[in-house]
């Protein structure tokens, strides 16, 4: 149970991290990108799956990397295992701030140059997924506070460098997948989930980030400070 629930949350936070404004506007270019094609529904639905795919790789290499880096070293990993509830609670915090806009930072890594998208217009399918790589490694601040502070610190504390990011992949591409399906049999009703879409996004960030300062504030008193807190 407590395994479906940590998955659950890996894929919760993708979700997020997908309808968040910035990584929006790259969602709703890949949407642009993939129904080109509008007309071969199948080939639609097949290029979704293939920005998803990218994006689940792009996040895994990023955890396996990581994750070595942090597990190589004895040292390293014994500390980590021993205190990473201690350093849960200011971290989540601090990623609850920026889910409710009271930190924020003025940058978007912007990796799409024109040679990337000239390959993906060549090669459709496969430019699909280099799309999905590329706008994955294009953090914007709510997004690297989300897979930074939140899905590889979950990845360490339960030492899942593929599962975790690999749902978390899933999570960011399912509005384009979504997007993708409609757009197979209905172009006319993309306008209409879309505007769903940003409606409830504003919402989930905020109960999302109440939620992060609640848990944040609790493992930091229970964890750093020592307070026996039961409920």
């Amino acid at each position: 149970m407590e395994f479906f629930f940590k998955s659950f949350t890996a894929v919760w936070l993708g979700v997020l991290t997908s309808i968040s404004p910035c990584p929006l506007a790259t969602n709703i270019a890949a949407i642009s990108f993939i129904g080109k094609k509008v007309n071969n529904s199948w080939h639609t639905f097949l290029s979704g799956l293939s920005y998803m795919f990218g994006r689940m790789l792009a996040y895994i290499l990023i955890s396996v990397i990581l994750l070595a880096g942090f597990t190589s070293v004895p040292g390293i990993a014994h500390f980590l295992q021993k205190n990473m509830n201690k350093f849960l609670g200011p971290i989540l915090i601090v990623t609850g701030l920026f889910l409710l806009g009271i930190l924020s930072l003025n940058f978007s890594n912007n990796l799409a140059g024109d040679k990337v998208k000239k390959f993906a217009e060549n090669n459709h399918m496969s430019g699909a997924a280099l799309l999905g790589i590329v706008f994955a490694l294009s953090f914007c601040p709510v997004s690297a506070a989300l897979f930074f502070g939140s899905l590889i610190p979950l990845s360490i504390k339960y030492d899942s460098n593929f599962i975790f990011p690999s749902l978390y992949g899933i999570g960011t591409a399912l509005p384009v997948v979504v997007f993708a399906i409609v757009l197979a049999f209905s172009a006319k009703t993309v306008g209409k989930v879309f505007n769903k879409i940003t409606q409830i996004e504003y919402w989930s960030r905020m109960i999302t980030g109440v939620i992060f300062e609640l848990v944040g504030f609790y493992f930091t008193f229970k964890y750093i400070f020592m307070f026996n807190i039961e409920f």
